[in-house]
Parts: structure tokens; C-alpha cells; sequence
């Protein structure tokens, strides 16, 4: 009964540090307070929330072209 009791404990012991460990290196510090500068009271994201969605879909379109002018001119290649 008293090896029970002492194994039950140690191994209760090690799951709560090793799970206290992952949960407290999980949490990240707090954001830094907003500067006087930029005229919120809240704090912003990061990189000021610059739409990214065109430029993504205008470099896929170029992508696509290029391929497309490579493809094209292997093709040439061959025909001739």
C-alpha cells in the first residue's frame, strides 16, 4: 500500500510540473501601450492592417503569366 501511495504521488508530482511548465512558458508578455502618435486609444495590429489580399492575388496573376510565356515558348521549341 505504501509503494502505491508513493508511486500514485510521485507521478502526480511530475504530470503537474511538467504541465505547469507548458502552461506558464505558453503566455507571451501583454502588448506594449499605444504611442501618442498614431491616434487610437486601443492597441493596433501588427503591421497597421496594410491590406495584403490584392498584392497576393497580383503576384498569382504574374506567376501564372510567366508560367504560362514559359510554357508557351517551350512549346515553340518543340514545334520547330
Amino acid at each position: 500500500m505504501k509503494k502505491t501511495v508513493k508511486i500514485l504521488s510521485v507521478t502526480l508530482m511530475l504530470a503537474l510540473f511538467a504541465g505547469f511548465g507548458t502552461f506558464v512558458s505558453a503566455q507571451g508578455p501583454p502588448p506594449p501601450p499605444p504611442s501618442g502618435g498614431h491616434g487610437q486609444t486601443t492597441n493596433q495590429p501588427a503591421g497597421g492592417g496594410a491590406p495584403i489580399g490584392s498584392a497576393v492575388t497580383l503576384m498569382l496573376g504574374l506567376f501564372a503569366a510567366y508560367g504560362a510565356k514559359k510554357a508557351w515558348d517551350a512549346r515553340q521549341k518543340l514545334d520547330e
